[in-house]
This record gives C-alpha cells, structure tokens and sequence, in this order.
C-alpha cells in the first residue's frame, strides 16, 4: 500500500490503512493546550484555490496578507468546504454537521422566505466555546436563515427587530448582513436591530456588479461592505484586548462573491478586471485585521483560520473569445491569463474538485510550526471538533457528527483518531465520495455549473484516482469495480447513520 504524506514528514494511509496500523487510535487523543487560545476563523465567499499566491505561484493578483499567513502557519492543500454553495457550507461550519442531513437538500437559502436552518437546540460553535468562558462574536455573512418580523398583514418588515439569527444559536453579538451580498435585504444589523432604517430600493445590475432588485438601507453601500466589515473586526479585536478573556471572532467576508465591486482605490490595482482587483481587496482587508491583531497584542495568542465556502465562479474561459480582462461582464479568464481555481475542474457549485477543494490556512503561534504544510484530506466541518479539543471538551453523540479533530494535524503529527472519507456535496445534491486516492461521484455529471450537470444518483457514475489524475480526466471504475463498491457502501452507511462519527465508531478494527 501506498502512503500519502501529510504536514511534512507525517505519513497517512487511507482510512483502512491507518485502521490496519492504528487499530486502537480511537482511543487516544493529543493534550489540549495548557492555556486555550483566542480564535479568529475569517472565511472568504468564493475565493478560488487558485487566487492566493501561496496556492498559485503564478497568480497575477497580489496576495501579501495571505501569503504572510501561510508562511507564518501550515498551509493545508486537500481541504475541502462542506458543499460547493454556501449556505450548506456555513452550516457544517458552525455545527459540524453536513447540511444534507437537514431540510436542505441543494442550493441554499434565499431570504426573505426561507426559515433558520440551524436547529434551536443543536450544539454550534459559539455555543461550545461561550460555554468555556469566550466571548464570541459573529461579523459579516451569515446566510444561515433569519426568521423575520412581520407586521400586521402578516408582511416582512425589515426595519423591525429580527427574531432568530445567530445571537439566538449561541453568539453574543453579531454586525452583518443577512446571506449573500446580492440577496435582499441590503442593509447591516447589530444584533436583533436594524443599523439604518429601510428606506430605499437597490436596483437590479449585471455582471460585474451582480445585485439583485430590492429593498436598502439608507447608509448601504455595496461597494464599502468589505471595508466595514474589516472595521468592525478591528474594533472587536480591540475591544476583546481590553477585556482579556479569551474570544471567538468568526469573520465571514462578502468577497469576492458577486456583486465584483472593489472600492476606488483598488481598481485597476491588478491587471485582471474588477475580480482581479476584488481578490486584492479581499487580501487587504485580511491584512488589516491581522494587523489590528498585532497592535492589540494578541498575535500570540491567537489560533487563526482562513478559509473559503467553496471555489470561484470565474469559469476557464475558451481563448477565441473575449475573457474578463477584455470584457468586465464575461465571468471567465483564459487559463493563460488566470485560473481562479488553480487546476481543478469545474467552477463553484460543482462536485468537481473545483467547487470544494479551498485553501485552508492556519497560525498559531507555539503550536503550529511556520511555512509547513499539511496533504492531509479534511473539511470544514472539522471546526467544532477542533475546536472542542482545544478546550478539552468531549462531543456528546448528538452534536458535530461529521466533525473530527484537527488538532494533531496542526502540530505536525499523525491522526490521533482517523478520520472518515469526506463527503463532497454539490449545488443540485450530487454526492460525491472521497477516501484516500480515490473520489467517487455519485450522479452523471457536475452537479453544477459545468455542462453537463446530470442528475444524482444516475448513472455511469465515475470513479477518479486523485493521486494519477488530479484533473479528474479519466474515469477510472471499469477498471476499479471493487474500489467503486467499497465507496459505495462507505457513502450509503454515512448517509443512513446519524453522522460521519458514529458510523466510523461501528466500523470493526482490522485484526
């Protein structure tokens, strides 16, 4: 049997392999730190694997902060978001739990209709950490539904309180918008309340400044969210110095989702359209909260993640015809000029690797050693399991299914537990399975974006060899017919039981 390296010079095998050599890892697990740290997770919309410097030598789009974050922590290059869209991604984030395991089958939700999608009573991440004595607070997107208020006709009123959001599932203060940056309502909240009052109507725009028509706050400007956004975690940062008890900043970022709309002073900072510029100004507005983290003297006590919900929108875009540099509405380069999604296959939305393969970056100052790099398979769910280790809390059965820990991973050392297969997830529900080398898809097309999307769980489905053919090329399952039954079986006992976790735990041992 093969084995891959990951984080350095640590070896991992498939999950059998490590079963066959580690039949007891289930039972260790690595010591939390002696003082837990502050956290800090920022997680970008749509940033493509592709559009850091540190995963794209070649990029085009500078990329400083980022670059300085990989090289002061371990860059993780097989990391995958919970789904290719976004709210499904948010979910396993905060709860560590896939979101096809809920109401939410494909896509995402779309306010003002769609209800909360976290259960009131689930287990989230700023439950579990407030809960050790962090002060957690959320700041930018949220995208995980928002129940609400009506008025007498039983209308939405947006210039009402709200009633569910994510002070209600655990956060003690929140500052941002309500989903996507093109979704109504245009408009910040703090907390349950309105910033400014409703009082006008977005009007609808294309590519490049994709928005859709609806209503808008007097102060809104789609064109300076980044930038308040970055403002406001800066003064979070520093208001949590002051206090000095240990935080949770989760900093969800509006870019470089559409609408493409950098500020002033960044365009034409790139020689790539407004998306090239966006990504520059996604990087900036990073630096500045790295800064601000500096400043106040927290660097050091401060484990941080930066991630993305899935992959770029901006397509490999045919060379005989106008790309985005020529033409700011086409949502495509040519692959010479840049590929927003570094390699990989299809777009955002896909099951391709495109759509979930993100860059995962993590610092933390005495346990992560810097400019390494980890190959290990994980996902973003893994944050709440992460995150419980770190504080020394045992998971109850019901809480973070899906979730392992990563800590041993961040210190450079094998798994002390395995980890099982990952599930990749796409726009329209295609599955797909990923164990080691191999990647089952579970449907006859993309699931997304790409042409053809096919449908799930229609066949041929396709087995690909990652280790051989990264690029997802050749369909490798005539070939491998016992490889595609054991994925399969591994994908229907995943999907039947309650969760990742337990399903692996029911697994027997090798001898």
């Amino acid at each position: 049997m093969k084995a891959r390296r990951i984080c350095n010079a640590v070896v991992t095998l498939g999950l059998a392999g490590f079963l066959l050599l580690h039949p007891h890892a289930v039972a260790d697990a690595p010591e939390p730190p002696a003082s837990p740290p502050n956290i800090l997770f920022i997680l970008a919309d749509d940033l493509g694997y592709g559009d850091i410097e540190a995963y794209a030598p070649k990029s085009r789009i500078p990329t400083p902060h980022l670059n300085r974050l990989a090289a002061e922590g371990m860059r993780f290059t097989d990391a995958h978001s919970g789904s290719s869209v976004c709210t499904p991604t948010r979910y396993g984030l905060i709860t560590g739990r896939y979101a096809w395991r809920t109401r939410l089958k494909s896509g995402v939700l779309f306010p003002p209709g769609d209800k909360p999608l976290i259960e009131p009573d689930r287990l989230t991440v700023a439950r579990l950490l407030g809960r050790q004595g962090y002060h957690t607070t959320c700041i930018g997107k949220w995208h995980l539904g928002i129940e609400w208020a009506r008025d007498a006709a039983g209308e939405v009123d947006f210039n009402l309180p709200i009633r569910f959001g994510p002070t209600d599932v655990g956060f003690d203060a929140f500052f941002g918008i309500a989903a996507s940056l093109d979704m109504v309502p245009y408009g910040f909240y703090r907390d349950h309340d309105p910033v400014a009052a409703f009082t006008g109507e977005q009007p609808a725009q294309g590519f490049p400044r994709y928005v859709r028509r609806g209503p808008k706050a007097a102060d809104f400007d789609p064109g300076a969210v980044l930038e308040r956004l970055a403002d406001e975690a800066i003064d979070c940062l520093r208001q949590r110095a002051v206090a000095g008890d240990p935080f949770f900043l989760y900093l969800a970022l509006t870019a470089p989702h559409k609408p493409v709309w950098p500020a002033e002073r960044f365009r034409g900072t790139t020689a790539l359209g407004p998306y090239g510029d966006f990504v520059h100004q996604t990087d900036a507005a990073v630096g500045r909260v790295l800064g601000a983290l500096d400043v106040a003297g927290l660097r050091e006590t401060t484990l941080v993640i930066f991630s993305s919900d899935n992959g770029s929108y901006m397509y490999r875009w045919p060379n005989d015809q106008p790309d985005h540099v020529q033409d700011a509405s086409v949502q495509g380069f040519w692959p010479a000029r840049h590929q927003a999604n570094g390699s990989w296959r299809g777009t955002k939305a896909d099951v391709w690797e495109a759509g979930h393969r993100v860059p995962f970056l993590v610092r933390w100052p005495g346990e992560v050693r810097p400019g390494s790099r980890c190959d290990a398979t994980v996902c973003l769910v893994d944050f709440l399991a992460t995150c419980a280790e770190i504080t020394g809390v045992a998971l109850p059965k019901n809480a973070g299914e899906d979730s392992f820990s990563l800590l041993s991973l961040f210190r450079g050392k094998e798994p002390t537990r395995p980890r099982a297969p990952v599930v990749n997830h796409s726009a329209n529900g295609m599955f797909a399975l990923r164990d080691g080398r191999w990647k089952m898809v579970f449907g006859n097309g993309s699931g997304g974006r790409e042409k053809p999307a096919g449908r799930p769980f229609q066949e041929p489905y396709a087995l690909f060899d990652l280790d051989h053919d990264p690029g997802e090329t050749a369909n490798v399952l005539p070939q491998h017919p016992e490889i595609g039954n054991r994925l399969t079986a591994s994908l229907g006992a995943i999907r039947s039981s309650p969760g990742s976790r337990v399903e692996l735990l029911r697994r027997p041992t090798a001898p």
